[in-house]
């Protein structure tokens, strides 16, 4: 796609910088990304084609809004329409009011000319860069509580932009109204809606939902016109608080007032839409929009020029931070061609792509497996002189560690260090876990000393996955000694120790895991977590004595068994066949009232039937409907298949029954079952309707239901009806030995030889002579048919394969001998060596048979 663009048309960046909040999900750190043209320089070169210097004058209206007197003096449209967003996106509006916790303000205050420009977060740092007054201003209301005291050295001085600029810096929105009520109290200074503005958002953003809403009261008491960028913040905050209908009747407020959203309340709406994955609406909501928008610019330009018709289109132009919403907006709803045609407009229009929009680009081709695009975008990136970022970096160790090419991802990792970018926790915990699941020891060692050297904390959840890369690579030590490090520490939650537990439990290191347990208890942080692990680890290791032992423990340590615990315990007992055992903690956990659903009841009833003890796996499930604990189609699978096995029709006939009054549908499992129990008593209408029903579900019959299918049409010589479905298993590639073995019988059987010879060769060629059943039907196949020399070969190919014959197997070779006019005396004579010596009645049976075939074929 990127390939046929043409990187001349575009001015290069020399260092490109974006805010640190930009309305995407995918943001670049603050400040100046460096150039990657000499990394090892570490210098970010100027560029002299942009000037970054806003001026222009305004003629300032008492009712907050602006008008503009003159032009602004820039050499990139695209760079005064960001940089507009980012006034606008934090509380400002088009008088000039800057108000982003990374934008600063240079220049004479009051004057209609200043300077926008990346500043550092530090408050200290960006008061500096205000200029002027502010920034003392600033230090005295940290520093002085009384505000009277606090102001009297400039209350004399403060306009607009001082009151915008004091208001949008405080920390605390309590601190904020209390200023705000210090200007409404002196009535000698103007508060126009953007002042409002500002506080509304500084209220939104600490949920003080009252008091906003009377803030807004109060404006429309005053007459205050509430304006794009009020609507803008309200939708704003009300999303971001987790408050997305109450935003969106602000958005119906906006519509009812003829307010048409400008492109950064657009971009917000698009957002909050995005925030709760409704891309539909997001993507219906631009279109409409970029609709109305491009009307009103073919009706302006028809006005201006008659001779423009109405019809002739007009293209919107859009910032880049529009543009990286959108595109975000089509990757998160894996859109990727909308996102792509999105990034192609962009680059069409002329607005040069920020880091921001080549991450945002990269991580949905990554996610969608266009390494190739990948690739294509990196290079794009390298023309236009777009620097990649740590986040840029991070994104594609991401994406090459998820597509399982670690090398790829190293490589990236080196290449960001050499651009003189320092990897963050993110970069390190990315490739660390690639390392650790790849059980790559040493890569990952030489990370952990980086990390250290770095003096960066590692995470809970690097520190458990290097703990299961030693415990993997059978490095124990290790393993101990990096648990130890962590655990002397004192820093350890317990969800880490029960994890760390679960690493050694879940390969059977039972001592390892109890150590940790141990460890766990010195430093008080046991909880019902570490309980739970052990439990499951001593059911792994089968010893189910000491599970139930730590379990009786808990009330002990006063530590109260969960839901979880009841069912680890359950589960381990019914799983080893020990159901009494498990019943009593069933009685119990009903008892603490935490049986809120069938699964400790399936695993009793299945551990019931599997021993035996169907009564009782009954009376269970009585006792489940009594308590109205719906059974889910796992249980009543277990029991239909146990009615199969005892050859119950009415009964099972009443779990399926049952099953469907509650709404559930089979599956396979059941379906078996059944194919089985009508099989076994010859049902085959219910068997024809079961089958059915298996065949139109979504994964089909499966063989076993098949098999049966086929074996209950062949006792029936119903050889139509068997070849359709052993056709469809053939090619479907599920047709096994049984299936051919019963073709077999049933050609044999209604004396269709020629086709049962022709299933025996099928089955030799496919390799599907190896159990005992299959070599006497093949054996009786070729005695029936006279084929003495298949037969001494299938036989001798039966006993080099270490298949022992049976009755059957000297059956059909002694009805082969009489045929051949060995006296029946004798038959029976090999008949009884072969029992008292199996070995000695094999070597004889062998003999006597080869005699025959010399005698029969001796020319």
């Amino acid at each position: 796609m990127l390939a046929m663009l043409d990187a001349k048309c575009f001015h290069v960046l020399g260092a490109a910088t974006t805010p640190p909040d930009v309305m995407i999900s995918i943001p670049t750190p603050p400040g100046k990304a460096k150039s990657i043209e000499k990394p090892r320089e570490c210098r970010i070169p100027r560029n002299p084609t942009t000037r970054k210097s806003f001026g222009w004058t305004r003629e300032q209206k008492h009712d907050g809004k602006s008008t503009f007197l003159g032009e602004i003096k820039t050499e990139k449209q695209s760079l005064r329409k960001n940089a507009i967003w980012e006034w606008r996106r934090n509380g400002g509006s088009d008088d000039g009011i800057v108000n982003g916790s990374d934008v600063g303000v240079e220049g004479s205050l009051g004057s209609g000319s200043f300077t926008v420009r990346n500043v550092q977060t530090k408050r200290s740092t960006k008061w500096v860069a205000y200029g002027g007054c502010i920034p003392a201003i600033l230090r005295a209301l940290d520093s002085i509580e009384d505000l009277d005291e606090a102001f009297r050295p400039w209350e004399e001085r403060l306009g607009n932009k001082e009151r915008s600029i004091i208001l949008k810096e405080q920390t605390r929105w309590e601190r904020a109204m209390e200023i705000f009520g210090w200007f409404k109290k002196k009535g000698c200074f103007e508060l126009n809606v953007i002042h409002y503005n500002i506080i509304l958002r500084i209220l939104g953003k600490a949920h003080q939902w009252r008091h906003l809403e009377s803030l807004w009261d109060e404006m429309n008491e005053k007459g205050i016109v509430a304006i794009n960028s009020t609507y803008g913040t309200l939708i704003d905050v009300y999303s971001k608080g987790g408050r997305r209908e109450v935003a969106l009747v602000w958005l119906g407020r906006m519509s009812k007032q003829g307010i048409e959203p400008d492109e950064v309340t657009m971009g917000i709406i698009i957002q909050m839409y995005k925030k709760v994955g409704e891309f539909h609406k997001a993507e219906d909501f631009f279109r409409r929009w970029s609709s109305r928008k491009s009307l009103k610019l073919r009706v302006d330009r028809t006005r201006r020029e008659s001779k423009v018709p109405l019809s002739s289109r007009e293209n919107i132009c859009l910032s880049s931070h529009t543009y990286n919403t959108l595109i975000d907006t089509y990757g998160k709803a894996g859109q990727l061609q909308e996102a792509s045609a999105t990034f192609l407009q962009m680059l069409k229009e002329g607005i040069t792509p920020t880091t921001v929009t080549f991450n945002t680009m990269i991580h949905i081709n990554g996610n969608n497996g266009q390494l190739k695009e990948v690739d294509t975008l990196m290079r794009k990136m390298e023309e236009l002189g777009c620097a990649p970022d740590t986040r840029t970096y991070n994104i594609l160790i991401s994406i090459y560690t998820k597509h399982n090419n670690v090398g790829v991802a190293g490589a990236y990792f080196r290449k960001m260090k050499h651009a003189c970018l320092k990897p963050d926790l993110v970069s390190y915990r990315t490739l660390l876990y690639a390392y650790s699941i790849r059980r790559m020891v040493h890569e990952a060692e030489e990370l952990v000393c980086e990390i250290d050297e770095g003096d960066l904390v590692i995470d809970e959840y690097t520190q458990s996955a290097l703990l299961r890369m030693y415990i993997e690579a059978g490095m124990l030590e290790k393993s101990w000694l990096w648990f130890r490090r962590f655990h002397l520490e004192g820093h350890m939650s317990s969800e880490c120790y029960s994890a760390n537990i679960d690493a050694y439990g879940e390969r059977g290191y039972i001592s390892e895991a109890e150590r940790v347990f141990l460890c766990c208890q010195e430093q008080r942080r046991q909880t019902v977590l570490q309980y739970n692990v052990m439990i499951k680890a001593y059911g792994i290791a089968n010893n189910h004595d000491k599970a139930c032992e730590i379990f009786d423990s808990m009330e002990g340590q006063g530590i109260s068994p969960d839901k979880c615990s009841y069912n680890s315990i359950i589960q381990i007992l019914a799983g080893a066949d020990f159901p009494h055992r498990a019943l009593p903690y069933l009685r119990k956990m009903q008892e603490m009232g935490l049986v809120k659903d069938c699964i400790p009841y399936c695993a009793l009833i299945s551990s019931f039937v599997k021993v035996g003890q169907l009564e009782i796996a009954e009376g269970l499930y009585g006792e489940m409907i009594q308590c109205n604990i719906q059974p889910d189609v796992v249980v009543y699978g277990v029991l239909i298949n146990a009615c199969a096995d005892a050859g119950s029709v009415q009964e099972a006939r009443g779990y399926v029954n049952a099953m469907k009054e509650a709404g559930l549908t089979g599956n396979n499992v059941i379906y078996n079952s059944l194919i089985k129990l009508y099989t076994k008593v010859g049902l085959l209408r219910e068997a024809e309707e079961t089958y059915r029903m298996a065949y139109v579900s979504e994964v089909g019959p499966d063989v076993f239901s098949s098999n049966c299918m086929i074996d209950l049409y062949s006792e029936r010589s119903m050889v139509e009806q068997a070849e359709q479905i052993f056709d469809r298993m053939k090619h479907k590639g599920d047709a096994n030995e049984f299936t051919y073995a019963m073709m077999l019988c049933m050609y044999k059987r209604i004396g269709r030889l020629e086709d049962a010879l022709q299933i025996a060769n099928q089955m030799r060629e496919l390799g599907l002579l190896t159990d005992q059943l299959s070599y006497n039907n093949v054996l009786g196949l070729y005695v029936l048919d006279g084929r003495v020399k298949d037969m001494v070969g299938t036989f001798t190919e039966m006993i080099e394969a270490a298949i022992q014959p049976d009755d059957s197997t000297y059956k059909s070779l002694g009805h082969a001998l009489m045929k051949y006019g060995v006296s029946k005396e004798a038959v029976g004579q090999l008949e009884v060596l072969a029992k008292k010596d199996a070995q000695s009645g094999v070597r004889a049976w062998i003999s006597a048979i080869s005699a025959v075939l010399d005698s029969n074929y001796d020319d």
